[in-house]
């Protein structure tokens, strides 16, 4: 952590040094970090929410968070029908949700029944290339693209921390810049980096592209980022439920998307983190970082990578203690809370994010198992988090 950063910063203005400016505040932001998936905490079923930890907990909230999301009128598809094409159906049926092993977090518990109405999804994440196709038609701007509002920003950071200068109030995104050594797993700071100019388009800043990567998951998007796209595409962000239902194929209590084999075990299963995490990838499943679409088997329902390669937004509000507030009951179709509270971080609202990412290793993070929860603000953007559609009608 930078914990001599608020110091540093009343060294600003005498020494000009606009590097050094980013650096600091980069150290301020990161301060905002906490403990990320601490493997010590997932051994055991948690009957503490407040012992729930987060891949991407406390990740600040650096954008004026918006109340709605923009409309596009005549920039919709034409007649406004819904296109299943690239989609599936995913009958109707009740299952079991959440952990039924012991190796959940507290946020994962009780497991309770939940009926679900049958609906399309999406077989793969949104591609780099599907979302170009949206920003063309709406010349839609997304969050990452746009400089942080210092209002906004303010309340996250400690009272009285002064006000940096513009020229350090620059579009940017958070990029996963692993260290070369290892190092303690209870500070995301370490391989988390604000990266100016980091976008969907750059998705490890200015010097990267997606110029050859059009089938690649499309990354660093807001949750406002990916509901915007959906509404464009006439479909909707996937519920929680939704989700995880699709996720697990019609498999029953079963941990993962294809079964109940460790995902190191057998042939490469998802696109994960195999070696030491952060600063050591062993590339056993083929990649490094993202992978194209469609890189590794299905599910039961014919769905891919509905484990690792990045997380996915959902449409829910995230609240640590929602799976208490519905047991006991079956739910029928749940679309989640109507308001967001995450205890570890009470002022700053979250959405519900799935699946896990490359960035997963069970030493680490098991993201990747069917019932774990990860929740971020919906201004984030990160290189390991994208999205996918479902549609009910």
């Amino acid at each position: 952590m930078c914990k001599h950063s608020v110091v540093k910063i009343a060294k600003w203005r005498k020494s000009g040094n606009i590097a050094a400016m980013i650096t600091i505040f980069g150290c301020l932001l990161e301060m905002l970090l906490l403990i990320s998936c601490n493997h010590l905490r997932e051994k055991r079923p948690k009957t503490d929410s407040g012992d729930t930890v987060s891949c991407h907990n406390n990740m600040p909230r650096r954008y004026a968070a918006k109340t709605s999301v923009l409309l596009f009128g005549d920039t919709l598809a034409p007649g406004g029908k819904i296109p299943h094409e690239g989609m599936v159906w995913i009958p109707a049926g009740d299952f079991n949700m959440g952990s039924s092993d012991q190796e959940g977090r507290a946020d994962e518990y009780p497991v309770h029944r939940v009926r679900m109405d049958g609906f399309w999804m999406d077989i793969h994440e949104v591609t780099n290339n599907e979302f170009a196709k949206f920003v063309e038609a709406t010349r839609y701007v997304t969050t990452a693209e746009k400089a942080p509002d210092w209002d906004e920003l303010r309340k996250q950071l400690p009272q009285g921390t002064p006000k940096p200068p513009d020229s350090v109030l620059v579009a940017a995104s958070l990029v996963f810049t692993p260290p070369a050594y290892p190092v303690p797993l209870d500070n995301a700071a370490a391989w988390w980096s604000w990266v100016k100019g980091a976008d969907w388009k750059h998705p490890e800043g200015p010097g990267s592209s997606i110029r050859k990567r059009g089938q690649y998951p499309v990354t660093q998007v807001s949750w406002y980022d990916a509901a915007a796209y959906a509404h464009w595409a006439h479909k909707e962000l996937p519920t929680e439920s939704q989700w995880e239902y699709a996720a697990r194929g019609g498999l029953k209590d079963m941990p993962y998307s294809w079964g109940i084999q460790p995902v190191d075990q057998g042939k490469p299963k998802a696109n994960t983190w195999q070696g030491r995490f952060p600063a050591e990838n062993t590339l056993w499943d083929g990649y490094n970082g993202t992978a194209p679409v469609q890189s590794f088997p299905p599910n039961g329902y014919g769905l891919f990578d509905m484990a690792g390669n990045v997380w996915e937004w959902c449409h829910d509000w995230y609240r640590t203690d929602y799976y208490k507030a519905i047991s006991g009951q079956v739910a029928n179709d749940p679309t989640g809370p109507t308001s967001s509270y995450d205890e570890q971080e009470p002022t700053t609202p979250k959405k519900v994010i799935r699946g896990g990412s490359f960035m997963c290793n069970a030493s680490y993070c098991k993201g990747y198992r069917v019932s774990s929860r990860m929740k971020s603000s919906p201004d984030s953007g990160l290189e390991n988090v994208g999205f996918r559609c479902v549609s009910t009608k």
